[in-house]
């Protein structure tokens, strides 16, 4: 991040905490506001879908611990992922901008530190920030360490680029440059270390932001805790009717496992909003609990473990959030979309935090505040360069309304879905006369989401050439397992200095 950049928000943080804020109670009389701003626990996972959730009125899936935290936040139930995919979506979460402005369209990229992000913003106004899990926007292999300076603003850090090994999961400590592995099922130990700095910070006078990354239920299943993946007998589990029957048997199988890391997943999500109600601190918290991007699991023939696509499965993640004075508004429904780079500028408006002109995501905050379910708007997806197994798929943008899924390909539109009647997307309403008038209006807006932030919607050739991004040959993707030999190139949309 620019120096100047930082000395800037720095000088603001300065001059608002010099002013004492002032409000009227009823009787009219001054009261003087908390000075301390509200500290901010985001727990994003990887690969949970939106509908993989008990609250979510999934009739098998056990999420008590998640279910209980949807009756204390505002939920809402049409949040999508920009570009459904790990790297993507963190970049645009970090950077509030969308994947064709950073350059952050694929996997295994490295995020520039000119980038402004979260942490770095938060940091500047006197928050502490702290960082688990999976990171994904190092771009130097998946097993590198990350040098202080590459972790974009956050300072305590035990972390590791990617790795899906739960049951010995790598991480990196702090500046300790030295490989370690957590002690157990990786949820359980990455929220237990989270408790002990929740602990160690209760009391501080400085606010903090808190990013706990969860690997799971991302594949693979197979290596859910047992006892979990008992509760889900293959046999017993409800097949969507957009599953084929050529998938079905596969489906099951891996739904036990995904099912499996779910339910042990909310235990330990479980874990941090129990203590962080022991310590007295959700009167002064905004929590998230979200996911980077969904799972096919079998949808619309699509086999188990891919996302990247514009199906309610891939980009529809669950995105619950409760904060300071939330009051009454507990437990409401908002079923207005929003997109990744919505989130960061809502979270600073939640925090009455200056937004940076460089980020290009809707503050939300009013409507996070007033909870709306009649409200409604359109959120932008994208699949820019579809790589590894969507290699064939074609690239796409598409809008997102309370209501509708509209998308569409280089060769034209693609996808009209009426979720709310077609809740398994399986008539598409594409150049039906009835619904032509609605097909040319959703068409409206999803031009002017483009052209909002000048996306010109081109060729996946087009933008690897713009960002000089090469796919290995074979495997259609960003080399990152070169790295492990001693011989990987970083990619990065701006050159490595």
């Amino acid at each position: 991040m620019n120096i100047n950049k930082i000395l800037g928000f720095l000088t603001l943080a300065i001059a608002l905490s010099s002013c004492d804020s002032v409000k009227k109670n009823k009787n009219s009389k001054l009261t003087i506001e908390s000075k301390k701003k509200p500290n901010i626990v985001y727990i994003l996972t990887d690969q949970w879908r939106g509908s993989a959730l008990g609250y979510a009125g999934n009739p098998d899936v056990k999420t008590p611990n998640l279910d209980k935290f949807a009756k204390e936040a505002v939920n809402f139930t049409n949040a999508v992922s920009v570009t459904p995919v790990c790297t993507p979506h963190r970049a645009a979460l970090l950077t509030g901008k969308f994947p064709t402005s950073t350059g952050m369209f694929i996997n295994d990229l490295y995020l520039p530190s000119e980038e402004l992000c979260m942490a770095e913003i938060f940091k500047a106004e006197g928050y502490s920030t702290a960082y688990w899990g999976k990171w994904h926007l190092d771009g130097h292999g998946r097993s590198t360490y990350i040098p202080k300076e590459r972790r974009q603003g956050f300072d305590y850090w035990k972390a590791l680029e990617c790795s899906h090994n739960y049951t010995k999961m790598p991480y990196y400590d702090n500046e300790d440059t030295n490989i370690k592995y957590w002690k157990e099922y990786s949820p359980f130990a990455i929220t237990k270390d989270a408790n002990q700095y929740l602990t160690n910070h209760a009391k501080d006078e400085k606010p903090f932001l808190m990013m706990i990354s969860i690997a799971t239920p991302h594949y693979p299943h197979q290596t859910a805790p047992k006892k979990y993946k008992e509760m889900y007998p293959p046999e017993a589990l409800t097949i969507n009717p957009n599953v084929p029957e050529s998938l079905e048997q596969r489906t099951r199988k891996e739904l036990q496992g995904y099912y499996a890391h779910a339910t042990a997943t909310d235990e330990a999500i479980g874990n941090v909003l129990a203590k962080l109600k022991e310590l007295n601190l959700v009167d002064n918290t905004i929590i998230v609990f979200s996911a980077d991007h969904g799972e096919m699991m079998g949808a619309h023939g699509v086999k188990p473990f891919v996302k990247q696509l514009a199906w309610d499965e891939a980009v529809r993640v669950p995105f619950l959030i409760s904060y300071p004075s939330i009051g009454e508004n507990k437990g409401a429904v908002v079923n207005a979309p929003l997109t990744t780079p919505d989130i960061l500028p809502s979270l600073l408006g939640l925090s009455n935090l200056k937004i940076p002109e460089s980020i290009e995501g809707e503050n939300i905050a009013t409507l996070i505040k007033n909870p709306d379910p009649n409200a409604d708007r359109a959120a932008l997806v994208m699949g820019v360069a579809p790589f590894g197994a969507n290699f064939k798929d074609p690239p796409y943008r598409g809008i997102r309304t309370k209501q509708y899924t509209y998308a569409r390909t280089p060769e034209g539109a693609s996808k009209l879905f009426d979720n709310v009647n077609d809740p398994y997307q399986m008539n598409n309403l594409l150049d039906k006369p009835e619904f032509t008038e609605l097909q040319k209006s959703l068409d409206d807006k999803l031009n002017i989401a483009l052209n909002n932030i000048g996306d010109e919607f081109k060729t996946r050739a087009y933008y690897l050439k713009k960002w000089n991004y090469t796919f290995d040959e074979k495997r259609r993707a960003v080399d990152w397992w070169s790295f492990d030999e001693g011989k990987g190139v970083v990619q990065s949309p701006k050159a490595i200095k």
